[in-house]
This record gives C-alpha cells, sequence and structure tokens, in this order.
C-alpha cells in the first residue's frame, strides 16, 4: 500500500527520476519554456520552485545547495543572475503549467511549462491592469452610491419643481 507517499514516481527508480528533473530543471531554466508530458511539468513544478526561491537570496551556501540539485554551472549562473532579479518581488508561483493536447504518437497529454515572469504575452496585460485598475476598498462604493442618489434627488427636485410652476402657469 502507498499510504502517504505523495511523489510520482514517473515510472522510474530514484536515480533515474533525480537526473531527469534536473536536466528538465536546467532545461526550464536555459529556455524559460519547454514542453513536456503533463506528468513530467507537474513534478518538475514541484521541483524548480524551491531551487528558485533558494535564489533570492545570492548567497554562496545557496548557490552550492541549488548546484547539488541541478549539477549546471551555467545553469546555477542563469538561475542566481537573470531569473533571481524578474522573480524578486514574487511571493511564490514562479511557473504555469499549460495544457496543450494529446501527443499524436502515443496519445499523452503534452504540457507546456514556463517561467510566470518571462511570458511577454501575459506580462504586457498585467502591466496595463497595474497601471489602469484603482485599489479601492467595498466600503467606497457605498459611500459613493448614497453621493449619487443625493445628487440624483436634488437634481429631480429642480426639475419636479420646474414642472411644477409651468403647470401652475398654463391655467392662469
Amino acid at each position: 500500500m502507498r499510504h502517504g507517499d505523495k511523489i510520482n514516481n514517473l515510472g522510474r527508480k530514484k536515480a533515474h527520476r533525480e537526473a531527469l528533473l534536473s536536466n528538465l530543471a536546467c532545461q526550464l531554466i536555459q529556455y524559460k519554456r519547454i514542453v513536456t508530458t503533463l506528468a513530467k511539468a507537474k513534478a518538475l513544478r514541484v521541483y524548480v520552485e524551491p531551487l528558485i526561491t533558494k535564489s533570492k537570496k545570492n548567497e554562496t551556501h545557496q548557490r552550492r545547495v541549488v548546484f547539488s540539485y541541478l549539477q549546471d554551472k551555467a545553469a546555477v549562473t542563469e538561475l542566481f543572475s537573470t531569473i533571481s532579479e524578474k522573480i524578486a518581488g514574487r511571493p511564490g508561483g514562479y511557473t504555469r503549467v499549460i495544457k496543450l493536447g494529446a501527443r499524436p504518437g502515443d496519445n499523452a497529454e503534452l504540457a507546456m511549462i514556463e517561467l510566470v515572469d518571462f511570458n511577454e504575452v501575459y506580462g504586457k496585460d498585467q502591466a496595463e491592469k497595474k497601471e489602469g485598475a484603482k485599489r479601492t476598498r467595498r466600503a467606497g462604493g457605498r459611500k459613493k452610491a448614497t453621493a449619487e442618489t443625493t445628487d440624483t434627488t436634488a437634481k429631480e427636485t429642480p426639475a419636479a419643481d420646474q414642472q411644477a410652476e409651468t403647470s401652475e402657469q398654463q391655467p392662469s
């Protein structure tokens, strides 16, 4: 029985699985976006996000810890220089998994995993939303609603007075 065993073994032994995830992580860091199977993408997300979090602190110890997982100097350098600058303000959720459908050969479910801050298509929308969006509290809506109703009643009152005056003037 596999009670409490939440890791996806991906049909591999431990050493093979760690080598696979290390290689996928290096490719993701290098290219910022890769296409793989959905199961591997989900396993990679769990593997690489703690490494990206470690890259926020640019210390020798953190570099050594990350290098023990990746075994690639170029990937570690890229992670601690380019990627850590972009994700500095993000509290987590550095990757995005997008389902792509089935692969024609073996019908395996494909997915694209990408680093969130390196996608220009979504990044432009977020930048525009931040500029145009105004942060308000919910209570502010009630104040506006009451102000608008008082304005409309004030506007209606002179109009009603004018109609009453015109109706009074017509019979005389």
